[in-house]
């Protein structure tokens, strides 16, 4: 072998090291797998972006999640979810979680794990955070509700109660009970 062909062989053994290399570096972890045993049909979508419309076709809010998976025929599973109301709908409001829900042809979310609602133009015109736990979200129809426990902050307002309705487009809310709160003058 002649030097010019040991250097064309250790050439082509850098670039196969080289594409192994980068092909090794860019493999991601598999989507999660379910424990039902069997394989299912369906699809997932890592950062997802689904838009709602309205009768006419106008957008009125946007999904995104980071990742959202089809379960069964009638459910699609979200991870880290924000909703957000389009800025043309005049609804100030944002919300996000730790994972959601849709089952079936409902219109609505069931939206779990640190639930926080946000409005920079809220209750009172002041800077309004709703958190909870659980809220049944209906992004079409601007209402949010729960039975669980919620914490309120409006400006330097704060609330608690067991149970809550909002409807943000009228700029409403009503706390179930057990309320008490914190006002400072």
């Amino acid at each position: 072998m002649t030097g010019r062909h040991v250097a064309g062989f250790i050439a082509l053994l850098g670039a196969a090291a080289a594409s192994w290399y980068l092909a090794s570096s860019l493999d991601t972890a598999a989507p999660p797998v379910s424990g039902t045993g069997g394989i299912q049909q369906g699809y997932y979508l890592r950062s997802a972006r689904i838009l709602g419309t309205g009768d006419s076709g106008q957008l009125l809010y946007e999904i995104e999640a980071e990742y959202a998976e089809q379960r069964g025929t009638d459910e699609i599973a979200f991870d880290n979810v924000r909703i957000q109301y389009a800025a043309d709908s005049d609804i100030p409001w944002s919300v996000s979680a730790d994972q959601a829900l849709i089952t079936g042809e409902e219109q609505h979310l069931t939206l779990s794990g640190h639930v926080v609602a946000v409005s920079n133009r809220g209750f009172s015109g002041a800077v309004t955070e709703i958190r909870t736990d659980w809220l049944e979200l209906e992004p079409g129809k601007y209402r949010a509700a729960t039975d669980q426990r919620v914490q309120i902050r409006i400006g330097e307002r704060s609330l608690t109660a067991t149970g809550m309705e909002a409807l943000f487009d009228q700029n409403r809310l009503e706390l179930k009970s057990n309320v008490s709160g914190k006002f400072v003058p």
